[in-house]
């Protein structure tokens, strides 16, 4: 259900943060340090979440059955979400931990150049993966700032791994502050401060994946100029007097539903009305293949005006005609 280029940005993250996390545990065994050991946890962490996500990837993908109808496309946004908690639950709860013990029990740190040649190469191999993901998570989204992309997109791997491989980066700077604060002051703590504000980073992190992926899952709306173009598709069909709203739901990044609610004239038969259904869902399919499912509600004008203003719309519509707007 994800695109080619998110899927290969998911394997480059894999496979960088793997590397990084097995130098990152030998440099903290060799050298006691705590912030050390907090980036090893954090990037093994990652290397869990991005074999989540293929996982998820690779679920979501899965053909509709007799018990799931529409499907298992968001088994991409469930995954998303389990990976936001471990980056919060794993990442900055061991974070912490670390930190907080480093504080009540200072601890030298020992071949301080193990920890900068180390950093020196997570920061080289967390660079490339991010930007592997950040020109994937851009490919479809150059027109906006990077903070309206994250909010719209309906593509969680994307955006995770470029929020993880951020937080790496941000995390092999403080742990580099740290460990010089620490060698050049005497003072240990220094490192157990680092430790803690790299559990900051990732709890910062962890909340805003766990927010926008939870929004998917419940299930958020698709672009409104995609409702337009439906519309507009809608009311161009022979047999439809007015397209009254629509309302649309992601399942997965290029997985919509759609239900519409159309006025047919009134002299059409049940035939004509199916004729024309089959006509709507031929070319809406052809011009926006995302939309996976198509539900056509026959409306009236009046009808839908008075059960919108009686609040027994079972979806809110994202684009609503203007006769229903006035009440016909």
């Amino acid at each position: 259900m994800a695109t080619s280029g998110t899927l290969k940005a998911v394997w480059a993250a894999l496979a960088g943060n793997l590397l990084v996390a097995g130098a990152k545990f030998a440099a903290a065994a060799v050298t006691g340090s705590a912030a050390m050991l907090s980036e090893a946890v954090h990037s093994l962490v990652d290397t869990i979440n991005e074999l989540l996500l293929l996982y998820g990837m690779a679920r979501s993908a899965r053909p509709a059955d007799r018990e799931h109808p529409l499907g298992y496309a968001r088994e991409l946004y469930f995954w998303s979400f389990v990976v936001a908690l471990l980056i919060f639950a794993l990442g900055a709860g061991v974070s912490a931990y670390q930190g907080i013990q480093r504080l009540l029990n200072p601890q030298a740190i020992e071949n301080p150049a193990v920890i900068y040649i180390v950093l020196a190469a997570s920061l080289l191999f967390e660079g490339a993966s991010w930007i592997v993901g950040a020109r994937a998570f851009r490919q479809t989204q150059r027109h906006l700032s990077w903070w309206d992309a994250f909010r719209q997109s309906k593509d969680p791997p994307a955006f995770i791994v470029v929020f993880e491989d951020s937080a790496a980066i941000l995390g092999i700077l403080v742990a580099a502050g740290g460990t010089s604060a620490a060698i050049l002051t005497g003072n240990s703590r220094w490192d157990g401060i680092a430790s803690l504000l790299i559990a900051a980073i990732l709890a910062g992190v962890a909340l805003l994946l766990g927010q926008e992926s939870k929004a998917l899952l419940l299930g958020e709306r698709a672009d409104p100029k995609l409702s337009d173009a439906i519309i507009r598709i809608a009311a161009g069909v022979a047999g439809v007097c007015k397209a009254n709203s629509i309302a649309t739901v992601h399942l997965a990044p290029n997985n919509v539903v759609a239900y519409l609610s159309l006025d047919f004239f009134d002299y059409l038969r049940a035939p004509d009305i199916e004729r024309a259904v089959v006509d709507l869902e031929k070319q809406v399919r052809a011009a926006h293949p995302e939309i996976s499912a198509l539900f056509v509600k026959p409306q009236s004008v009046q009808v839908a005006a008075e059960r919108l203003r009686q609040g027994e719309a079972v979806i809110s519509p994202d684009v609503l005609s203007e006769d229903v707007l006035t009440g016909g």
